[in-house]
């Protein structure tokens, strides 16, 4: 026979592509290009092509090349190409049903005589194991060694070493790991799918507890590898007789346990056995197969063992990182909230090990003043340990800055220059300082109005009426910490923006890691991903904010190799209202703005009891903006010599007449109100907001002094004013305003049970 098509001398009929078809080995045929060009029927069978579809053409991984083996198979096949055979072992992924097999394979060129050119590759394969040769049972071990170091993961290397181990070497895995003193199933798996009936065989999460003279327990004991020749003679094999019923069922005849060691401790068992569930040639194990089970034993204990010290660094930093996040967010009237974090795929693989499951992506979202909110987002340039303690003290700073009621632009100007203060010493001998992105907004729930200052952050996706976009910011400035000097103004400092958002609308804030996913095999596209994250977005527009925020993390495909911060906001103004009213700063107008609070109340269906205590506080507010916001002012100074009235002069010298300290500002507030108005009068504003289970009460007036709480003597009538707010409201401050500023309190709509 010279070709496929020819015959067998002696007139016998059986051709040469009788003879491929028919043969016990896959077959295939590769070009130089890497498609299938043949395979014959047993390669059919072992590779899973059993969908009926033409596979000629296609690339030579639709043989079901894991992954993890591609660079290695496009590197051999560019060796054979070059003349060279190649020999070895490689697992594929069965298409029909997904079971992860070994195969002995070997690779030689395909060179035609007639033109003495390489034109492709032949390669031979069978599935390693089935007849026991050593050399093969030898390369397996090399395989599960260099697959165990790919893994870091605890649950991913546990379910590796079955994958490995069946069906090539057994129909039957166990993994038993002691939990402090306990012994826990963590692995059980089958071949072909076979589940053993409930209650008969222990389960994954089920203790394990085996007879005394168990050769489990034998191997344990010795620390060394037991072998069970034939399981149908022996005694005492199985723990129970439920157990021993269906090893009876299944066929099981034979057995290996081998003990899992590292670091001097034993950290379980390894079991595996054969049975009748898949046909092999060798049914029984030898001392050989308890040598290598050994072998692949200490392999696994210790890929186990490095699994477990990587978990348990990896909880230990995702704790750290989340100890800097906030876990829960108190009820914000007008706003429901979701929130995420997403830390990092582990790139073991690239080198950086822990370092990559901590970040500095942060979030929060801050009660302000008079029920308005301050939400940031932001990303502390690279991973590790410090750019997380970066973050933390970032947010720290920013949620100090922001509760004392700063102006967005203001924190990120102090903010940049908190970023230059936590800079390190670099290899140059210059200093490292990180890079930050922040975006902070001011929301009032009221108003709709929206403040903001942003540092090279990108913007929020607005979702409202069924269309999802970009939120348009006008400010757009340079990020935290990268700052120069002898920048032009413009560049040097952090500019400010406002916002009206429509009704009902929603807020989608993230940080890069949500866009910047690489998929498989090929390069983020940020464009595509906002694209991806928009129309998911969109299909879950009228769902809650959770599930935005779930279909916002799952909405980009690909391998997450940054951590992610997610913000989800949407605002319902519905529940709120508000009343206002302007008054002049007169005596008279106290009792005026009294009159209008306790209206209000009364309409918002407030406590009667928490009205007048409410109605309290506004007087006392009211009454220190009419003394100190008059047209004339009165004023008091402290000096050495005692206090001076602005309004007492004396004859002698013209100066202030000197009184012993008094707190008592009775006599101001009537001298405020006979005081002869010359000049115009100014005004104070009141504003009363109402939430779903609190009041909030604003003052604003134009006078740019901040109140304090003054220290008043046993026996004053006065200088307490701000002490009973302070004590009888929930909260209270004062903040600057463009034109003076405003004093706020807030207090339940209801009295406490």
């Amino acid at each position: 026979m010279t070709r496929w098509e020819e015959t067998f001398p002696e007139g016998n009929a059986l051709t040469g592509t009788d003879v491929l078809e028919h043969a016990q080995i896959a077959i295939i045929v590769i070009d130089p290009q890497g498609n299938l060009r043949y395979w014959n029927s047993f390669a059919r069978e072992l590779f899973g092509f059993g969908d009926g579809r033409d596979h000629r053409g296609s690339s030579m991984f639709e043989l079901g090349i894991h992954e993890m083996e591609r660079e290695r198979a496009t590197q051999v096949a560019r060796r054979v190409l070059k003349g060279e055979t190649w020999e070895g072992t490689f697992a594929v992924v069965r298409r029909n049903d997904g079971t992860w097999v070994h195969l002995r394979s070997q690779a030689v060129p395909l060179r035609p005589a007639a033109s003495g050119a390489i034109e492709g590759i032949v390669l031979f394969a069978y599935e390693a194991m089935r007849n026991g040769r050593v050399e093969e049972q030898y390369g397996l071990l090399d395989r599960i060694g260099g697959r165990l170091a790919s893994s870091l993961e605890f649950g991913a290397t546990l379910k590796l070493v079955a994958e490995i181990l069946v069906p090539q070497f057994a129909d039957h895995c166990f993994i038993d790991l002691f939990d402090h003193d306990r012994l826990v199933r963590r692995v059980s798996v089958h071949a072909e799918g076979w589940s053993p009936p409930e209650r008969t065989w222990y389960d994954i999460g089920d203790e394990v507890k085996y007879p005394e003279h168990h050769f489990v327990v034998k191997a344990m004991r010795r620390l060394e590898a037991v072998v069970v020749g034939d399981y149908v003679h022996e005694a005492d094999v199985a723990p129970n007789e439920h157990s021993a019923r269906v090893s009876a069922q299944v066929g099981v005849s034979s057995a290996i346990a081998a003990p899992l060691r590292a670091r001097g401790e034993l950290l379980g068992v390894l079991t595996l056995a054969m049975s009748n569930l898949t046909a092999r040639g060798k049914t029984h194990y030898d001392g050989f197969d308890r040598d290598l089970v050994g072998a692949i034993a200490s392999r696994v204990a210790v890929a186990i063992d490095n699994a477990r010290l990587f978990e348990e660094e990896r909880t230990t930093a995702l704790a750290f990182q989340n100890s800097l996040l906030p876990r829960d967010f108190p009820l914000f009237d007008g706003l429901t909230i979701a929130h995420r974090y997403i830390p990092a795929k582990p790139l073991e693989s690239q080198g950086h090990g822990i370092q990559t499951q901590v970040g500095g992506d942060f979030y929060d979202v801050i009660p302000l003043s008079a029920g308005r909110v301050g939400i940031v987002i932001g990303d502390v340039e690279g991973r590790g340990p410090h750019a997380a303690a970066v973050m933390g003290q970032l947010r720290a700073a920013l949620r100090a800055f922001a509760q004392a009621d700063r102006e967005p632009a203001d924190i990120l100007r102090e903010l940049d220059e908190w970023v230059r203060r936590l800079g390190q010493p670099d290899a140059s001998g210059g200093t490292w300082v990180p890079s930050v992105s922040c975006l902070y907004l001011v929301y009032d729930a009221w108003s709709r109005e929206l403040t903001y200052a942003n540092a090279g952050h990108q913007p929020p996706v607005l979702i409202c009426d069924g269309r999802v976009e970009d939120l348009e910011l006008d400010v757009h400035d340079m990020l935290l910490g990268v700052k120069s000097k002898g920048l032009p103004y413009d560049d040097a400092v952090y500019h400010q923006g406002t916002s009206t958002l429509p009704p009902g609308a929603t807020l989608l804030l993230y940080t890069d890691g949500l866009v910047e996913r690489r998929p498989a095999g090929g390069r983020v596209d940020t464009g595509k991903a906002l694209d991806h994250l928009h129309e998911r977005v969109r299909e879950v527009a009228g769902k809650d904010v959770e599930r935005i925020a779930e279909a916002a993390v799952a909405a980009v495909p690909g391998e997450i190799e940054d951590d992610t911060a997610l913000l989800v906001v949407r605002t319902h103004p519905e529940s709120l209202a508000i009343e206002e009213g302007w008054f002049l700063a007169e005596a008279p107008t106290v009792s005026e703005a009294r009159h209008l609070a306790s209206d209000t109340f009364s309409a918002w269906g407030m406590d009667r009891s928490q009205a007048e205590l409410a109605c309290l506080l506004v007087s006392e507010i009211v009454t220190n903006v009419v003394i100190h916001a008059t047209p004339h002012p009165v004023t008091r100074e402290f000096t050495t010599e005692g206090v001076r009235d602005s309004s007492e002069v004396q004859d002698s010298g013209g100066l202030g007449a000197v009184d012993d300290f008094d707190e008592d500002w009775s006599d101001l507030l009537e001298e405020a109100a006979t005081a002869p108005d010359d000049s115009p009068a100014r005004e104070f504003l009141i504003r009363l907001r109402r939430g779903a289970s609190t009041v909030w009460v604003e003052v604003f007036d134009h006078d740019l002094r901040l109140p304090r709480i003054r220290s008043a003597g046993a026996d004053d009538e006065g200088g307490r004013g701000l002490y009973l707010v302070d004590q009888l409201a929930s909260r209270w401050g004062s903040r600057p305003t463009p034109d003076g500023k405003a004093v706020w309190f807030e207090i339940p709509m209801y009295a406490a049970d």
